[in-house]
């Protein structure tokens, strides 16, 4: 990746104290780490974080925890909670996503924080918001996303509600609360305060989710189960050999009528286009099954990318189901750098980079740090401790 990737740097300067764990709070001060902030995650010097634990290999946090710095710190000593809340000190940004009140027992909450650096961005993620009746609940990805509304409007009309592949809970929550951070540092830049910020998954899907409400005010019923593009045809189409992911995604609009017939052309059935019976958006709903077994007798005869090629050469919105194997083996991501390879240790494993080019270049993946792998660096850089200063606090079990 010589010469293709370029840091953004944008955040340079900026620490971050990062006790986050798992995939919300870590997604958060990822995105801090790609834009250039000192990242610096604190461990439990036994197994570090739950993410590092939770799994018999080390994939899952090394996904979410790239550009980190890694240190270990027993929370549980008195020397180790102070250690920390000298890091915080020189901290623009405290980043927690414990369960509830548990930062509170460690010590290390927002009353004390702040008093210990007005300027500090305090940033927490939950899984409810204070004030919710299930404020005190745990809560993971699917949880947000049963309560938040999305599984409620992701399925088939008439089946059950299905939780949506990616992980908006978790991930999105942490990139809304990674805006909020950045936005927060930029007002602290004339103020010179600190904010706290508070982001439940709960509300961030519901956000995510916001279009369902839309439906909602035009029905004033709740929002349905229904394929995303509201018209015929528009969904999932099977394609050659069939194998479980071999279908292609085509949407037609009724913002623009021409959809409709450029796909009867595409697909040799020109007899059809201004008949009635298809001929308006809202007789192709009311015929929703003709109409697409009238497109799938077609896309049957062609492989996804050939379907997806074809329907978009035609002015159709369209897209083969692609899946995470496809995706690896594609070629101009690497060109790209938007796929990129990370070695962690004795691991290495292919993900992708922040997708935002800066000047045209993305920026590296550097890679998750191995378990108090930073432990002197960090504390030598921020606290200006000596790296025999350090040695005596492993001795005691500190660090």
């Amino acid at each position: 990746m010589d010469g293709l990737t370029v840091p953004p740097n944008c955040l340079a300067g900026i620490k971050v104290l990062d006790l986050t764990q798992f995939e919300a709070g870590t997604t958060c001060t990822e995105a801090l780490a790609w834009m250039g902030a000192d990242v610096v995650k604190v461990e439990n010097p036994e197994g570090g974080e739950a993410g590092r634990r939770g799994v018999a290999d080390p994939y899952y946090f090394m996904i979410y925890n790239a550009n980190k710095r890694s240190i270990t710190v027993n929370l549980k000593s008195e020397r180790g909670l102070a250690l920390i809340k000298d890091m915080a000190k020189h901290a623009d940004v405290f980043t927690e996503n414990f369960g509830p009140g548990v930062v509170e027992r460690l010590g290390l909450g927002y009353d004390v924080i702040s008093a210990i650096n007005p300027r500090i961005i305090y940033a927490q993620v939950k899984g409810f918001g204070e004030g919710s009746p299930y404020e005190k609940g745990l809560c993971f990805d699917p949880i947000a996303q049963a309560c938040g509304g999305a599984m409620s409007i992701t399925g088939e009309p008439g089946g059950k509600p299905i939780k949506p592949g990616p992980t908006i809970g978790d991930t999105g929550t942490g990139m809304l609360l990674a805006f909020s951070i950045v936005s927060a540092l930029y007002q602290r830049a004339s103020t010179g305060k600190g904010r706290r910020l508070q982001a439940a998954m709960q509300d961030s899907v519901m956000h995510y989710s916001r279009g369902m409400f839309i439906r909602q005010a035009q029905s004033g019923q709740a929002a349905p189960r229904r394929p995303a593009g509201g018209n015929a045809p528009s969904g999932i189409f099977p394609c050659k050999p069939g194998g479980p992911n071999d279908y292609v995604y085509l949407l037609t609009s009724r913002a623009n009528p021409e959809h409709w017939p450029r796909l009867l052309k595409l697909i040799g059935r020109e007899e059809l286009i201004g008949d009635p019976r298809y001929d308006k958006a809202a007789a192709r709903v009311e015929r929703e099954a003709e109409v697409n077994e009238i497109i799938a007798q077609w896309t049957r005869q062609h492989t996804k990318e050939e379907a997806m090629a074809l329907i978009s050469g035609a002015g159709v919105p369209a897209g083969a189901v692609f899946d995470s194997m496809e995706l690896t083996n594609e070629p101009s991501f690497y060109e790209r750098g938007i796929l990129q390879t990370m070695q962690h240790g004795d691991w290495r494993m292919t993900m992708t980079t922040w997708p935002v080019r800066f000047d045209g270049a993305p920026a590296p993946v550097k890679p998750a740090p191995l378990l108090g792998e930073h432990t002197a660096e960090a504390l030598g850089d921020w606290l200006g401790l000596s790296v025999g200063e350090v040695e005596a606090l492993r001795e005691q079990g500190v660090v």
